[in-house]
């Protein structure tokens, strides 16, 4: 399953070749490019000469006569990327990092706060010790009140994935509820095995 990390990279990656590719087909237009370096663009190429544009007065007369229902389908196919593009704008804001957390104790210690990075690093640290654990990382999003805990684990593949979550839950994870003084810190677990190795037989 895709990461939102690795899904926004990828809608962003997609959206920045369409507007390169957009900007490109533009400006080869608005300097005259083909015609200087005597390139011969494809047959239908839009944007040849400075002189073109992108939706002639033929086609604008033959789209406007397609009848009632064509400017209302524009119309609600931009209302959609508009809405699609914000949804997707507020999904980002919502999974902010929560920059720093509070540090627990009894009783709790006041004006005592710890860098989200910090935890999440000395989280790392201890579930990469566990036994059959090759790799960790952590990441910590949402809210102070409301952290959530997200670990990527790359297993040995001798690691036995049911004991190195028993492990993580009594360990490290126990370790930063102390820490911060939170009851509940919803974690989220990907687990992925190494590849072996071959082995060469003589």
């Amino acid at each position: 399953m895709t990461s939102r990390p690795a899904l926004n990279r990828t809608l962003l990656a997609l959206a920045g070749l369409v507007l390169l590719g957009g900007g490109l087909l533009v400006l080869f237009a608005g300097l005259d490019l083909y015609r200087r370096h005597d390139l011969i663009p494809p047959a239908g190429w839009p944007l040849i000469t400075p002189d073109d544009v992108l939706l002639g007065s033929a086609d604008r007369a033959r789209w406007s006569g397609q009848g009632w229902w064509w400017w209302p389908a524009v119309i609600a196919a931009l209302a959609l990327a508009a809405l699609l593009a914000l949804w997707w704008l507020l999904a980002q804001l919502s999974r902010r990092c929560p920059g720093s957390l509070p540090v627990g104790g009894t009783p709790p210690q006041e004006g005592v706060e710890l860098r989200d990075r910090a935890l999440s690093d000395a989280i790392a640290t201890q579930a990469g010790a566990l036994p059959g654990v090759e790799h960790a990382a952590v990441r910590i999003t949402g809210r102070p009140a409301h952290p959530r805990t997200h670990v990527r684990f790359t297993l040995t593949p001798e690691g036995a994935p049911g004991a190195t979550l028993g492990a993580l839950c009594e360990g490290p994870l126990s370790t930063a509820r102390r820490s911060t003084g939170l009851s509940d810190m919803p974690t989220e677990v990907r687990l992925q095995v190494a590849r072996h190795k071959p082995h060469r037989v003589e």
